[in-house]
């Protein structure tokens, strides 16, 4: 078994959520425990995620699990931008590495077929 800290796609997701954090602790107050929270909740699930689904029996389920985290967290990264909270500049950054993250989980949900 392949330790999860080594896989691309964990460290793609460990890098977001560093980037997220560093973005969202700039958000205005008032959207400090709605939009903030869950964006950090979201993130840290989707890390979590990774590391079950690399232990998992079912591993198809568990990879299904972490992409819902990660179209949870694009979700509320669009709302962020529509409510500018976020700039578009960072939008596109962070978007783009929901991307890459999701192609990622496609692969290896592929891969475990």
């Amino acid at each position: 078994m392949v330790l999860y800290e080594h896989l691309p796609v964990y460290k793609a997701s460990y890098d977001m959520t560093l980037q997220l954090f560093h973005v969202i602790k700039k958000f205005p107050k008032e959207f400090k425990y709605t939009l903030w929270e869950q964006i950090k909740k979201e993130s840290l699930n989707l890390i979590s995620s990774m590391y079950r689904a690399n232990i998992s029996s079912d591993k198809k389920l568990a990879i299904g699990e972490t992409r819902s985290y990660l179209e949870a967290l694009k979700v509320l990264l669009r709302l962020s931008k529509d409510l500018h909270v976020i700039s578009l500049e960072k939008f596109l950054i962070l978007i783009q590495s929901v991307e890459t993250i999701s192609k990622q989980l496609v692969g290896r949900e592929k891969s475990v077929k």
